[in-house]
């Protein structure tokens, strides 16, 4: 049986929508024609089988491009800020960072099923949807997927279609943007599609400014009617100013009166990225019932930040200590994989079976350099907080009034990785019934790091192999609706997601353990309308190293306990409604509830309303429970009513939308409708992100 899809984007916009199946027949092979049941069957997507978002034994939620554009999304953390369970974290202003169910991440994300775990931010020009994935995700990623995952669905060539699209937009801050796909049908066989997209960046902090510019053409062949081939070429180049936030205060709040000040160099806080990805996949239709996915990637990432940040804040002088470094990485990765899917009976029960093996080869070049202040002797120096900071270009004034110069010539660090990953894995979606699947199937990693100490030759190496298992059982009572039980594990090597953490003392640790146990409920209780709900419990089990904890998660001990609910669908033909809730619950080894950038309530809702056939509303709001910045006890003491915090916050969004024609769309996102000011994500004590003030952007969009 081969597996194709037709899918349009409305229907996708009711992603648990339930599905309508036709028969056909080409040379005796039956095709299942999908409208909006299945994740994308004919890519790589992030479940790799054809399995109706129903009776899959986990939370996920998908966005579609439409859902994209109409609530004004332009990165990774828009999306998340409308998921449930997920949420942002600062990213040191300099990468995407995502918080899943409590565990930090800058690893988990995805292309087409495969690994992009550099640290940088995605657009999302050449996006088909994005699938976010909750719980330990090991038996189909391998390491990492600690709590969750992102995975992002590119556009690929259409055969037999011919069409360009367009967007560009502008917003009251000055930063604008243009986008570009172009499908040409270059045969009766073939198509050739091309994404680009520049931006100019700007926003209401002083100083911030950068650019992207991005291009994906795609090709997609038919070499056999069993047969297709896609190819791509992604080139992305962004350059961008870092803001790393305001300090807290004696309260463990931001400061108010700091919100206007940019505490870093305008010249010297930037990060450069230069990324050149190459990917090939091959689905191969075997037999009757089984299909190959074979698939090729290449990335080579160059990428530079540097800059200074509040390290310390003193109120009662208004002094703040600025820090900072300069940091490299240049990373190649070679991916091979292949994937067999079929499906066959063995009696009277259904199998639908996902097997694969998987190989990566990455090299992984890191450097840091801490600046050298010629007033202090070392890599930190005292400014009076006043906007703006007196420092820029590497030349300012102390507090002292006395001239400060720097430059970075003391060396931090300086590693060289080779990473090698073998995986195989296998899972069986069992059909015991027509009311009862079980899903089992485990994953076998070999780790293998090698280090190199340039400062002082010193070699590391480690290698951990690991088998994760699989459990999800699904009771179907009727055939709209679900509950499900599902128990899964994930490791994450003592390197970190990043291969920079191998030293004496870690190379000698064995992985962090992710366990998952989550049960649930799906029910599309009306046409083109779904309701879900889940309870999980993760606990994270770390081989604790004397001298901290592993680098990107920064949290050992770690358990969690929560439920998420979410609504999505179509209400009626005219509204739209995406509504989500997570309560998360938490508590570290030593006992602390709570932990860092986990928020006990986050709730959110967005609504299109189809006022006429050409005129629409959109209306959400997203709210965010206060959150601890850092962990207890940083100073000795457990005193929450000073602990580093950020408030609670709830912020609206509004957009309207005209077609002048169906070639041509003008549309208005406003985003903090109540120029509420908040602070939505930080990174440590005093690095608390200032929110964006009330602000409109205005978009042309459309297709011919």
């Amino acid at each position: 049986m081969t597996f194709r899809k037709s899918i349009s984007l409305a229907a996708l916009a009711a992603a648990l929508l339930p599905a309508a199946q036709a028969v056909a027949e080409d040379k005796a092979i039956d095709e299942i024609v999908v409208t909006g049941k299945y994740l994308y069957v004919d890519q790589v997507n992030a479940l790799k089988s054809p399995t109706p978002i129903i009776d899959v034994p986990q939370s996920l939620s998908i966005v579609t491009a439409d859902q994209i554009t109409n609530q004004g999304f332009d990165s990774v953390g828009d999306i998340i800020n409308y998921i449930p369970g997920v949420t942002n974290s600062q990213g040191e202003g300099h990468r995407d960072a995502v918080v899943f169910r409590g565990v930090r991440s800058t690893a988990d994300f995805f292309v087409d099923g495969v690994r992009d775990d550099v640290q940088y931010y995605r657009g999302l020009y050449n996006v088909e949807q994005v699938e976010i994935l909750r719980g330990a995700n090991a038996l189909l990623f391998g390491r990492g997927g600690t709590g969750g995952l992102i995975n992002r669905v590119t556009k690929k060539g259409q055969i037999g279609e011919q069409f360009t699209g367009y967007k560009a937009s502008i917003d009251t801050f000055g930063a604008f943007g243009v986008e570009l796909d172009s499908n040409f049908s270059t045969s009766d066989n073939s198509a050739f599609r091309i994404n680009a997209a520049y931006e100019s960046l700007n926003n209401h902090r002083d100083f911030y400014d950068g650019d992207r510019i991005a291009i994906n053409p795609t090709a997609r062949f038919e070499l056999s009617p069993s047969s297709t081939l896609d190819l791509s070429y992604e080139y992305v180049d962004n350059d961008r100013f870092i803001d790393r936030g305001i300090p807290t205060g004696a309260n463990g709040r931001p400061v108010e009166d700091l919100q206007d000040i940019t505490f870093g160099d305008p010249e010297l806080n930037i990060a450069e990225f230069q990324a050149h990805m190459l990917r090939a996949t091959l689905t191969q239709n075997f037999a009757h019932d089984f299909k190959g996915v074979f698939n090729i990637t290449y990335g080579d990432y160059d990428k530079l930040y540097q800059n200074f940040y509040a390290q310390a804040y003193n109120p009662e002088t208004n002094v703040v200590t600025l820090d900072g470094y300069i940091d490299t990485t240049q990373r190649k990765s070679l991916n091979l994989s292949g994937n067999l899917i079929g499906e066959f009976q063995t009696g009277n029960i259904g199998h639908t079976l996902v097997t694969g093996i998987e190989y990566r080869d990455t090299s992984n070049d890191n450097d840091r350099f801490n600046p050298v202040f010629s007033t202090s002797g070392n890599d930190r120096e005292d400014f009076v907080a006043v906007r703006p900071i007196a420092l820029s270009g590497g030349v300012g004034t102390n507090t002292a009034g006395d001239p400060v110069t720097l430059d970075f010539s003391n060396p931090n660090d300086a590693t060289e990785a080779d990473i090698k990953i073998f995986s195989a894995f296998i899972q069986d979606e069992i059909a015991i019934s027509d009311n009862f699947d079980i899903v089992l199937g485990a994953r076998f990693d070999s780790f293998d790091i090698e280090s190199v100490n340039l400062l002082n030759d010193e070699r590391f190496s480690r290698k951990d192999e690991e088998i994760s298992p699989r459990l999800g059982l699904v009771f179907k009572p009727r055939e709209n609706v679900s509950l499900y039980g599902s128990y899964s594990e994930s490791f994450l090597p003592r390197s970190g997601g990043q291969f920079a953490s191998v030293n004496d003392s870690t190379s000698l640790l064995e992985p962090d353990i992710f366990e998952n146990l989550e049960a649930g409920l799906k029910w599309d209780f009306m046409p083109g309308l779904s309701f879900t709900a889940a309870y999980f419990q993760n606990e994270q089990t770390i081989d604790a190293a004397p001298d901290g904890a592993p680098e990107d998660l920064e949290r050992r001990g770690l358990e969690i306990d929560g439920f998420e609910l979410q609504l999505e669908g179509q209400v009626t033909d005219r509204l739209y409604l995406r509504a989500g809730y997570a309560n998360l619950s938490g508590k570290t080894d030593d006992g602390n509830e709570l932990p860092r950038e986990l928020p006990e309530n986050t709730f959110s809702v967005w609504s299109n309303f189809q006022v006429t056939d050409k005129f629409g509303l959109g209306l959400g709001a997203t709210y965010q429970d206060e959150a601890f910045i850092s962990d207890f006890d940083l100073d000795g003491s457990d005193d929450r009513a000073t602990h580093p915090t950020l408030p609670a916050f709830t912020r609206i969004d509004a957009a309207a939308y005209y077609d002048v024609h169906e070639d041509l769309r003008l549309q208005v996102n406003i985003e903090n409708l109540t120029d509420k000011l908040y602070f939505p994500t930080s990174h440590s004590t005093h690095q608390a992100t200032v929110g964006a003030p009330l602000s409109a952007r205005f978009t042309v969009s459309g297709r011919f």
